[in-house]
């Protein structure tokens, strides 16, 4: 190839490369990881426990369900015990250009929150009450996940209740369940 030609090809792979378009970030990273299953154990208000936890995509990938049951045997802190479930769902709000998810409780609590951008890393995801079922509204809660390793994470969910910061209600901490 003469060197009049090998130019002219690098001056059109480098327009053609200028011109293709930019990959568009994925809104997903932060929480595609959690795919999968998940085993923990479990502490806070309840007592101590274990947790068991599955995230899956539904819904053509738009979604991210989560399942999760917590068990707490009789205990000092919890004479009876308890098992505790709730489901979530993600989604990523196009409009508002950050991510969302609703959370529901067996006792009937809907929690909708949505990712705190100030708050959150590369390795944390903070998620901050927008609105809250069945109980006081002017009650807020937070979920932090904090990624140890891409087989590890500690969920930590806080309630503060007006004019109080937030306070640990509960903390798990989950390793991924290999089949």
């Amino acid at each position: 190839m003469t060197r009049p030609a090998a130019a002219l090809f690098c001056l059109l792979g480098a327009t053609l490369l200028a011109q293709a378009p930019e990959a568009k970030p994925d809104p997903w990273a932060p929480l595609r990881p959690l795919a999968g299953e998940w085993q923990g154990a479990a502490s806070g208000e309840p007592g101590t426990g274990t947790a068991a936890r599955r995230y899956e995509f539904v819904l053509n990938g738009r979604f991210l369900h989560e399942r999760n049951t917590s068990t707490f045997p009789p205990q000092e802190k919890n004479k009876t015990g308890e098992v505790h479930e709730h489901w979530s769902l993600f989604s990523y709000d196009k409009k508002r250009k950050t991510l969302l998810f609703r959370q529901f409780h067996q006792e009937g609590f809907v929690v909708t929150y949505a990712l705190n951008p100030a708050l959150s890393t590369p390795t944390r995801s903070v998620f901050d009450s927008e609105q809250v079922e069945n109980i006081p509204s002017t009650w807020k809660a937070r979920e932090t996940y904090d990624w140890i390793s891409a087989d590890e994470f500690t969920e930590t969910f806080e309630l503060a209740q007006p004019d109080k910061p937030f306070a640990v209600y509960s903390r798990n901490h989950f390793k991924r369940r290999r089949p």
